[in-house]
């Protein structure tokens, strides 16, 4: 059965079970849903090794966001009429200290409005040269003179001619001409130098936020991560009918499952927690691997939701091919194993602290920079791979990813990510990369819960924003190197 069929027909009809109430006032406990009220959904039966779906050829059309500099044309101008001078201000944040360039310090004439033979003169203001043109010092006669002997303003005023000589530092005339249009660039190390790390935890009316310890919280979160990952060998090291694949088809299952439920993402993810941490210490067969997940399912959704489902819809969204008595066997057997530790640091906690922190000042929240960065995690979970990296640093890597995807030519991270996430750009390529494989490959797999999920308008459509198709390598660079 190919999986959009399988997926169509697990759609849940639009009933109290299938639908879990949003609000408060009917937080009561649901019971279970009749075979006449709604269609059943059928177990997995595909859990195979096999991947027989032809994959399209992936178009990446390169954006090469190439800036076109114009050629500068440096003309001598002779002669000029001291009439036709116009007074250009050049702030000198715009004028670029070149080692080509010398250094000039004009000193102005203290008496400007001196009497001359032919009339008095009223003071008027001096035209400000561009300082990457020299000024002949051939009218110089008698006035202050600048250090490099060149001609100062206020002879300007005096002499009826002005000449400029071409410059020889073509490099920086084309800086200024950048400099003065509207598409600024600006460079690496200017954005290091005012990068300053913005105080995410200065809300201290909502008692939600908890700004008091909430960096506390995150830091024990850090120390416990470890301690509550599962094995990143259990597939070659443990299980013998279970491979990889048959538990990315399980997840993706299990995605359309706490979609159809409207269960809140921390269980989704403490379920694929669950389940990888018993697979880690107890071999399973394929028959049974569905009843596993469903139970992991029914202990998260205890853990997290208001009003958890019952175990009886548990069964009936197996289309009933697990009793009752089998899914509580199942629950007490993982959680003996698991000793009873629920509580696991998983990649959502650190993507509300990450997301915030990549929002920096901003008082109204991104909604599309939080949906893209949700959906880079939620992919991660369908990959047996990524097990090797710590949620902590594949919340990390989903915001950087994020902020490239939405923003390219924008470095993605800064001092502010940096100091909350204790996490340098260097110690991210790896798992960035991984992720950036598996948001270019999600559109030809043939596991498309999560890619059909963040393609709904709700989810701003993050599924559909474009991937580009390489990252630039000195985004990874260290800040301040």
């Amino acid at each position: 059965m190919s999986t959009r069929n399988r997926r169509s027909s697990l759609s849940m009809p639009s009933s109290s079970a299938a639908k879990r109430p949003a609000s408060s006032e009917n937080a009561t406990k649901i019971s279970a849903v009749q075979p006449l009220q709604a269609k059943k959904r059928p177990a997995l039966t595909n859990l195979t090794n096999q991947n027989n779906v032809s994959r399209t050829t992936v178009r990446t059309s390169g954006t090469a966001a190439t800036q076109a500099s114009s050629a500068t044309k440096t003309t001598k101008i002779k002669k000029v009429s001291s009439s036709h001078v116009k007074t250009t201000a050049f702030p000198r944040s715009s004028v670029p200290e070149s080692s080509a360039m010398k250094s000039r310090t004009v000193v102005s004439c203290k008496d400007v409005s001196a009497q001359k033979s032919d009339g008095p003169v009223s003071s008027i203001a001096a035209p400000v040269a561009p300082s990457s043109m020299y000024i002949s010092p051939s009218r110089s006669d008698g006035c202050s003179v600048s250090l490099d002997e060149t001609m100062s303003t206020c002879d300007s005023l005096k002499s009826p001619d002005i000449e400029y000589l071409d410059t020889a530092d073509v490099s920086a005339v084309a800086s200024i001409e950048r400099r003065t249009c509207n598409n600024l660039y600006i460079s690496d190390h200017v954005e290091l130098a005012t990068d300053k790390i913005v105080n995410v935890d200065d809300n201290y009316k909502d008692p939600q936020l908890c700004a008091t310890i909430a960096c506390d919280i995150y830091k024990h979160l850090r120390a416990s991560e470890t301690k509550k990952r599962p094995s990143t060998n259990f597939m070659e090291e443990v299980q013998k009918d279970v491979n990889a694949s048959m538990r990315a088809i399980l997840i993706d299952w299990l995605v359309e499952v706490a979609e159809e439920y409207r269960l809140v993402p921390d269980t989704l993810y403490l379920t694929v927690n669950y389940i990888d941490r018993y697979l880690s210490g107890n071999v399973m067969n394929r028959q049974r691997l569905q009843l596993l997940g469903v139970a992991c399912m029914m202990i998260a959704a205890k853990y997290e939701e208001i009003c958890a489902p019952q175990v009886e819809e548990f069964c009936y969204i197996t289309d009933n091919t697990y009793f009752k008595e089998e899914v509580l066997q199942m629950e007490t057997a993982v959680l003996n194993y698991l000793k009873f530790e629920m509580t696991a640091p998983t990649a959502k906690c650190f993507l509300r602290r990450f997301v915030r922190a990549a929002q920096g000042s901003n008082e109204v929240p991104l909604l599309l920079l939080e949906c893209q960065a949700n959906y880079l995690a939620e992919l991660s979970l369908l990959e047996y791979g990524m097990l090797c990296y710590a949620p902590s640093l594949i919340a990390a890597s989903s915001i950087f990813l994020a902020n490239f995807i939405l923003q390219p030519s924008k470095r993605p991270w800064n001092a502010t990510l940096g100091h909350y996430t204790l996490y340098k750009p260097s110690e991210l390529r790896d798992c960035v990369k991984a992720l950036h494989h598996l948001a270019c490959s999600s559109h030809s797999t043939t596991l498309l819960a999560i890619r059909e999920k963040y393609s709904q308008h709700k989810y701003k459509s993050v599924a559909k924003k474009y991937c580009p198709p390489s990252i630039p390598v000195e985004h990874f660079y260290d800040l301040g190197n």
